[in-house]
């Protein structure tokens, strides 16, 4: 419909163009021909009105014009001030000025764009992780945030969850400072480690058994680097800043879902490996547990 009404428009300021052009072209041969003899004595006088009329005519096709192409939807033409004599320069070299900063012109107008769809998208984004309304600092100082969490605490929470599951064995660490970085080995399927802010968790990586494990290197088999894009979205999803020991929790519930990783099948297509990308169900659904191929999910 959109592009009916646009070709509509478009058609009307050709056709007052073609009006302007040839009523233009109309005052100019009257002009040209100046007094004629059908003018008669007081040729002079009706010369100049025939003229003026004619002029009259030219100026309203002439607001019909703007009016018509105002209406059109084509970008504002860039305002490049004197440096449009550029485009005059007899040179080669200086000509290709004009287009390089035409181009970035275009290319800064297009940065502008979007930047202002990305703010509109993440002003309305409310998957934020504080609800702290960072503009009040009264109520800043009533809730405790999940980062300034003493280890004691972290260290409780962890070692209750793992007391919960006899084959997934958790470790924790404190490379950097006061912060857990704790490794997870679940039967011998996978490993884990999931670095914490506080209660936070910040960073997880996946990978195989026989894998030696870290923070920055994602696993060399697919399927692992299928789990890890899962714990990330799982991490996200469980998050919760009035709850923080619950989310913990969660996810690592969550987690031990995986232990029947390459045994399981899908609970859509009851298949073991997908027929087309050949690897088991790498998704555990976040409510119910069931393992799901990425292509089944839906």
């Amino acid at each position: 419909m959109n592009q009916a009404i646009n070709v509509e428009q478009l058609n009307s300021a050709l056709s007052s163009l073609r009006t302007v052009r040839s009523n233009v072209s109309l005052v100019f041969e009257t002009l040209s021909n100046g007094l004629r003899a059908d003018h008669g004595e007081d040729g002079k006088d009706k010369f100049l009105m025939e003229l003026q009329e004619l002029l009259y005519i030219v100026s309203n096709n002439l607001r019909d014009l703007e009016q018509t192409v105002n209406a059109l939807p084509i970008p504002v033409p860039f305002n490049l001030g004197n440096t449009t004599y550029l485009s005059q320069e007899t040179t080669q070299d200086r000509q290709a000025l004009y287009t390089q900063l035409v181009n970035s012109y275009k290319w800064t107008d297009k940065i502008h764009e979007y930047s202002s769809f990305a703010q509109t998208l993440l002003s309305q984004n409310s998957l934020k992780r504080s609800y702290i309304n960072s503009g009040s600092t009264k109520r800043r100082g009533k809730l405790q945030s999940n980062h300034n969490v003493a280890p004691l605490q972290v260290d409780n929470v962890i070692n209750n969850i793992d007391r919960s599951y006899n084959d997934m064995k958790i470790t924790i660490s404190r490379p950097f400072a006061s912060n857990a970085v704790v490794s997870i080995n679940l039967s011998h399927v996978l490993k884990a480690v999931v670095a914490f802010k506080g209660l936070l968790m910040e960073w997880v990586m996946v990978k195989g058994y026989g894998e030696t494990l870290d923070l920055w290197t994602e696993s060399r088999h697919h399927v692992f680097r299928k789990v890890t894009e899962s714990a990330h979205a799982a991490m996200l999803h469980f998050y919760s800043p009035t709850l923080p020991e619950l989310a913990v929790r969660s996810f690592m519930t969550w987690l031990h879902s995986y232990v029947n990783l390459f045994s399981d099948p899908c609970k859509k297509c009851g298949c073991h490996l997908h027929h087309t990308s050949l690897l088991p169900p790498a998704w555990r659904d976040f409510r119910t547990l069931e393992p799901f191929h990425d292509e089944c999910k839906q």
